[in-house]
């Protein structure tokens, strides 16, 4: 019997679900101290223990995002605040390359702020 964690990875359709079980891994592996819990219905990235950012994909434009769960406190152009207060989302392509310098980079600026 599958996890819910891991059945929404693979309910996805294509290309979403590619995207999403890659960004799965990538943040996983961008430290030892990173954990995933099933929370809220949705995937949460732990990072010692505090919720640092989850995956979703956005409902009005059909695109793979990631939260960034205290987005409020870093400042990055392509960074949207939409109508939440503290979390800022980073939306993605899901057909082209990930960008992933720009997404190490923000995340690493997360990280950095619960050290």
């Amino acid at each position: 019997m599958l996890r819910p964690i891991d059945n929404y990875f693979l309910q996805n359709e294509e290309p979403f679900k590619s995207c999403l079980q890659f960004l799965r891994e990538y943040i996983l592996k961008l430290d030892p101290a990173i954990t995933e819990k099933w929370l809220y219905g949705m995937p949460f990235f732990y990072y010692k223990g505090k919720r640092f950012c989850y995956l979703w994909i956005h409902k009005k434009y059909r695109k793979p995002y990631i939260g960034i769960v205290d987005g409020n406190r870093i400042s990055h152009p392509e960074l949207l605040l939409e109508k939440r207060t503290r979390m800022k989302i980073l939306l993605l392509d899901a057909n082209k390359n990930l960008p992933l310098g720009k997404i190490n980079k923000i995340l690493k600026q997360i990280l950095a702020l619960y050290e």
